[in-house]
């Protein structure tokens, strides 16, 4: 499903954003706005349903408690009582749905971002090369890989997969070819006999684990040496990897220190993400009661997850991608935090203000009237 979301909807709002623009950054950033315009209706239902419960849970935690000591000897009952309880302020996973239904578009666009045109492709390959006397029991199970969108000119790109029809488990003193091609089994090799500068795509084949196991030659040719396990790799370069964008040096540059030397593009790639982070969770309790161990969390992780990308390899397109999106996140969160909110909310919200008490220990009935600087004075339920 994410390779068809990538080649059916994504790869081709890129190639209409670089046709009117001819710059991968700003195509990044238009797709990357245009998804998230996209998804605004699901992640808002998110955004309104965490909202919400975290002004509920301990209202709702109290009552449940009470319907079941109350109606402990009656099952039934007590799952009437609690089932009205969540007509009344709305189940917790009311947010998840929402959130699980967008994840594959992201997921996409994540891998969209990894691959080409943005940054090298690698085809991994997992060989097991077993003793001679012991492969003519074997039985051959072809091998493809996963299908990777591969740019060979700005405006032309194909779908292409690494495959072994005889398997990847070989013998000793044997070899086999490991085939790129497209989808209808047309070699990587004449698509790129087509194009003026198709020669600068040709694969770039390696070992990278096993050596000893296997050798590669420069097209993709495998050498059997002794029984074992292996990986061979071979990586298709990406037209715009080396482009630049702003004070961006490369797009598919991966890596914050990289040979002794600190890439700084990286490192503020990095920074505006935890920022950006800092900011969208911070909106998120904006006009609600504090809480101590919530807001060390929202302090705390954004610090963890940055202090990571750090190290974590990265194409410098998909931090852009990812700036790009937390910037949206925190917008939207601004927006829906003025939102009127029910009337039962608004009140429960209003005593635990007016109470100033952790939101676990503030009691349903607390009375108060004055409302947030930023809340509508309509009480209309949204």
């Amino acid at each position: 499903m994410i390779g068809y979301i990538s080649d059916n909807l994504l790869i081709p709002i890129l190639d209409f954003f670089y046709g009117l623009v001819p710059s991968y950054g700003l195509a990044i950033v238009a797709l990357t706005i245009v998804i998230r315009l996209a998804l605004f209706p699901l992640s808002a239902g998110s955004i309104r349903s965490a909202r919400r419960m975290r002004i509920a849970q301990p209202v709702m935690q109290k009552r449940q408690a009470e319907i079941k000591s109350r109606y402990a000897s009656n099952p039934q009952k007590q799952q009437e009582e609690l089932g009205k309880l969540m007509n009344e302020f709305g189940s917790p996973l009311a947010g998840c749905l929402p959130l699980l239904v967008q994840m594959p578009i992201l997921f996409a666009l994540f891998a969209t971002l990894r691959g080409s045109p943005f940054a090298d492709v690698p085809y991994l390959v997992n060989i097991k090369v077993l003793p001679a006397d012991q492969i003519a029991t074997v039985e051959p199970k072809p091998f493809t890989s996963p299908r990777h969108s591969i740019f060979v000119s700005e405006t032309d790109h194909f779908p292409i997969v690494a495959s072994l029809p005889g398997g990847t488990k070989i013998g000793t003193g044997e070899k086999i070819q490991i085939n790129l091609q497209t989808l209808k089994g047309e070699p990587f090799s004449n698509v790129l006999s087509r194009f003026e500068n198709g020669s600068k795509f040709n694969p770039n084949w390696k070992v990278t684990k096993g050596e000893d196991i296997v050798s590669v030659s420069s097209n993709g040719n495998v050498n059997a040496l002794s029984p074992g396990d292996a990986t061979v790799e071979g990586k298709i370069p990406g037209i715009a990897a080396k482009s630049g964008f702003l004070f961006i040096k490369a797009l598919g540059q991966v890596g914050f220190y990289v040979d002794g030397a600190i890439n700084w593009d990286i490192a503020i790639l990095v920074g505006g993400f935890g920022l950006t982070l800092l900011i969208s969770q911070a909106l998120s309790g904006r006009g609600m009661p504090a809480n101590p161990q919530q807001s060390t969390a929202n302090k705390i992780t954004p610090i963890m997850i940055t202090g990571m990308f750090l190290f974590f390899p990265l194409p410098a397109g998909v931090l852009l991608y990812m700036v790009i999106a937390n910037i949206f996140q925190a917008l939207q969160t601004f927006l829906l935090s003025r939102e009127a909110l029910p009337d039962n909310l608004q009140k429960i919200l209003e005593d635990q203000l007016a109470n100033k008490e952790s939101p676990g220990l503030v009691p349903a009935t607390a009375g108060s009237t004055e409302r947030l600087p930023f809340e509508p004075k309509s009480g209309n339920k949204s």
